[in-house]
């Protein structure tokens, strides 16, 4: 197993002035004492099957995760507007926002013109971003690319995806 460790893809200073703005505004003292609500970006296609996981491990009291989903059922749609709507509600809902890495996470999606991004996970960044959600990325291999919004934030990652992982990270986030 690796030894994992929380990273930053910024500086000091990109994220400074935030903390300093989130602590004035009690969003930090918000987050310590209730659970995180966590909006999951990831690969529909390819990696649905790590967000069946970490609902598995919320729901088995021999797990310590424990987290409040955020996330949409699958959205049964071709409306790209529509699709869009239904992702900023449950984005701006949340506090966090947990992003699976995977080998397709950066792909161009057919749809990108009308997205207004490379594909969906850049847009729930982006959306995150706006909402001052707390940014969590967990990158299955560390070979896989980072989706382009992710390399512009103050978002934590952490190579490999188990549960003492996803709670470090969105912990540090």
């Amino acid at each position: 197993m690796m030894n994992s460790t929380v990273k930053s893809i910024g500086g000091f200073w990109e994220g400074f002035w935030d903390e300093v703005e989130d602590t004035l505004s009690g969003r930090h003292a918000m987050n310590m004492f209730s659970k995180k609500k966590v909006f999951v970006s990831f690969d529909y296609e390819a990696d649905k099957h790590y967000k069946y996981l970490l609902e598995a491990w919320h729901a088995n009291p021999k797990f310590e995760f424990s987290f409040n989903d955020m996330t949409p059922t699958e959205i049964q749609s071709n409306d790209v507007g529509r699709i869009k709507a239904a992702l900023t509600a449950k984005v701006n809902a949340a506090t966090h926002t947990l992003v699976i890495v995977g080998q397709f996470a950066n792909q161009p999606h057919r749809d990108r013109a009308a997205i207004g991004f490379k594909n969906w996970i850049n847009f729930e960044i982006h959306q995150s971003k706006e909402n001052k959600n707390r940014i969590a990325v967990v990158r299955l291999k560390p070979d896989f690319a980072f989706p382009d919004e992710f390399l512009t934030s103050t978002g934590k990652y952490i190579d490999g995806f188990s549960e003492d992982n996803v709670a470090r990270v969105l912990e540090a986030a």
